[in-house]
């Protein structure tokens, strides 16, 4: 049997109805930029993040980008971040002119160690942007603590951390910004790209608002260089759709997880994560297999790999 890396037959399946009722009655609506149904989103996706303010966005980059930008963040300034993560984490900081600065992983979690993290702040350092990588959250009460000791702004990279917790309290809720993907293969996906930005501060929202659609506080004022980055209806209605699932579909894959865990403890050329904090998400399980005959024997057993210099193959879990 082949198993995909990704796969989203199962959940499409079970909500195929309430998907295609929502996605027509966009259709009929007329309403396809803006309007009730992505404001009722953005509404209920913030009580789900325990924050006052969701803004959508047309992707997870595009989140990051005007999380740092509302901040005012650009040429000249340092952004410390994970040296594991997507490509858009770095990408982010540098599209708007500021600098990466990388700090390596802790070998059993893959997230950023937050030792060599506080040691790599220097006077131009401006923000923290800790990734909540596969799922795990990262220590925000550590991260905090160090950004209060040197008067930092915290963005949170949480594109592959839908739903995850920290100390019981959601990822995109302790730094100053949190930014989601909901690339159709994250926890919760839409059925293309799509990403909000989750923050307490009312002015810190409004800026991002109007940085999401070309600098504009009103229609045709146009106050600042912006993006044409909004959440259209179409996506919003998806994902009002499949945000009522999230929980279950979470519990789903904790349990998954630990099922993996279990039968693969024994494996000798697995090398596996350490134990996972209760607030992990969940969005890949990855493993490490250092030794080549173990990767040939998953492709082997119709499990597809991923090529990649520094990481396994991870997908949706099937069961």
């Amino acid at each position: 049997m082949q198993v995909p890396p990704f796969s989203l037959r199962e959940q499409i399946d079970a909500l195929g109805e309430n998907l295609d009722q929502a996605v027509l009655r966009v259709l009929r609506s007329g309403q396809y930029i803006g309007g009730e149904l992505v404001a009722a989103f953005e509404q209920n996706f913030a009580a789900a993040v325990a924050t006052p303010h969701a803004i959508g966005c047309n992707s997870g980059t595009d989140a990051l980008i005007l999380a740092l930008r509302a901040m005012e963040i650009g040429p000249g300034d340092e952004v410390i971040t994970s040296a594991f993560s997507f490509f858009a984490t770095a990408e982010a900081i540098s599209a708007v002119g500021a600098a990466p600065v990388f700090v390596d992983v802790e070998e059993s979690s893959y997230l950023i160690d937050l030792d060599q993290l506080e040691a790599a702040i220097t006077p131009a350092t401006k923000a923290l942007l800790p990734v909540h990588l596969f799922g795990r959250p990262v220590d925000m009460e550590r991260v905090g603590a160090i950004a209060a000791r040197h008067g930092l702004q915290v963005i949170e990279d949480c594109a592959q951390a839908t739903g995850a917790c920290w100390a019981g309290r959601p990822v995109g809720s302790w730094g100053d910004a949190g930014c989601f993907s909901f690339f159709p293969t994250k926890n919760l996906g839409a059925a293309g790209d799509a990403g909000a930005v989750t923050c307490r501060d009312d002015g810190l929202a409004q800026r991002i608002r109007e940085l999401a659609v070309h600098g504009m506080p009103r229609r045709y004022l146009h106050t600042n260089l912006g993006y044409n980055s909004r959440l259209d209806a179409m996506q919003a209605a998806v994902l009002q759709v499949k945000l009522p699932h999230l929980n279950s579909w979470l519990e789903r894959r904790r349990a998954v997880a630990a099922r993996y865990g279990d039968q693969l403890a024994g494996v000798a050329w697995i090398s596996l994560p350490e134990q996972a904090p209760e607030g992990h998400s969940w969005n890949q399980f990855v493993l490490r297999v250092p030794q080549c005959p173990g990767a040939r024997a998953c492709d082997g057993a119709g499990m597809a790999c991923v090529p990649s210099p520094d990481s396994a193959s991870f997908g949706l879990p099937e069961a």
